[in-house]
């Protein structure tokens, strides 16, 4: 877009989606700003690839560690294409999973271009680049107009429940983002699916909106590494990650008159005295639980604390389908955050 005299904001502009709305979020990121907008998957935290500056204002503002790299967003295959080199064994799969899954949530992690535009501390100096066209009209016609890559992990401080709706992201950044752009709440509920593609077998990564299924299909067998605390490859490897502020304890058989209850179907009787209770899908149904996960931890994590309980339990679920990246996302809430080690 053409770019004239402009200023930053200097409080967090809440952005409509409309074509003022859409038209001032990318001229702001287009100026080396910042600003939340919502995807599919969850709300991102969105600034140019390109420039050193703006990448580092993602880092300060989320706390995020340098060695952890981001995902740079497109508004078409081609254009991510362009970043990367598809000179290497795995060529057909990437094509064939983009062309099946783009727009949507999964991200394809590539060798980098040696004449990519995006700048190493979006990468994490890493050789290779994290990749994805996201879907829907509002970030679509964004991305088109700054007709750029643009990076955006999850709109939230790093480690914390990731954010589904854009009350999420305001109850921790506002005032530290420039705008937000508000696309209601995200369909789909959690990260994108992580497939790298740089090595000799395709490498789930990060579970999520995609299913380990759905991968196959297209790409045959997928090997698995979904953990790394020193040196990750993609967003959503570190073991402490999405936690709520109260501890959360899983596969739940049995409640404690302090906790809270994360449901999933029918509930037994030796759960349902539970004060406060979160069912994500009384059906059953994966896709609904996905949709319902972090608003239900948003949820029954402040309204915990309110209420003085000790924490949150969450009953088991499904490992197939859609119910991988949900596990995913529970482990490592649950699991011990940095400071306890």
């Amino acid at each position: 877009m053409t770019l004239q005299s402009f200023s930053l904001p200097s409080a967090t502009e809440r952005l409509t989606v409309s074509y003022d709305g859409i038209r001032r979020a990318a001229e702001i990121i287009c100026h080396g700003g910042v600003v939340a907008f919502g995807t599919e998957t969850v709300y991102g935290l969105g600034a140019l690839s390109t420039s050193r500056k703006a990448v580092a204002r993602i880092f300060d503002i989320k706390g995020r560690p340098s060695f952890n790299p981001l995902i740079n967003h497109f508004a078409t295959p081609d254009r991510a294409f362009a970043e990367v080199t598809l000179d290497i064994p795995l060529r057909e799969q990437a094509l064939a999973l983009a062309e099946r899954f783009w727009p949507g949530p999964l991200t394809l992690v590539l060798p980098r271009h040696e004449g990519s535009r995006i700048c190493d501390t979006a990468s994490a100096a890493l050789p290779s680049l994290a990749l994805r066209v996201p879907q829907g009209r509002a970030i679509q016609e964004m991305l088109r107009l700054i007709d750029a890559p643009v990076a955006a992990p999850s709109a939230n401080r790093s480690g914390l429940i990731s954010p589904s709706t854009a009350s999420h992201v305001l109850s921790g950044l506002d005032g530290k983002i420039d705008a937000i752009l508000d696309t209601g709440p995200s369909a789909v509920g959690v990260e994108s699916t992580v497939v790298d593609l740089s090595g000799a077998r395709p490498l789930l990564l990060r579970p999520g909106g995609i299913t380990r299924e759905a991968l196959e299909e297209i790409c045959g067998p997928v090997d698995t590494q979904t953990s790394d605390n020193h040196q990750p490859r993609s967003p959503g490897q570190l073991s402490s990650h999405y936690a709520p502020h109260l501890p959360l304890r899983l596969n739940a058989d049995h409640i404690k008159a302090s906790e809270a209850l994360l449901a999933f179907g029918h509930i037994p009787g030796a759960l349902r005295h539970s004060p406060l209770i979160w069912n994500l899908s009384e059906n059953e149904d994966l896709a609904e639980a996905a949709a319902r996960l972090f608003a239900g931890l948003h949820f029954l994590d402040y309204e915990g604390k309110r209420r003085n309980l000790s924490g949150i339990a969450a009953m088991p679920l499904p490992s197939h389908g859609m119910g991988l990246a949900l596990l995913d996302r529970l482990r490592r809430a649950a699991a011990p955050r940095p400071h306890q080690n």
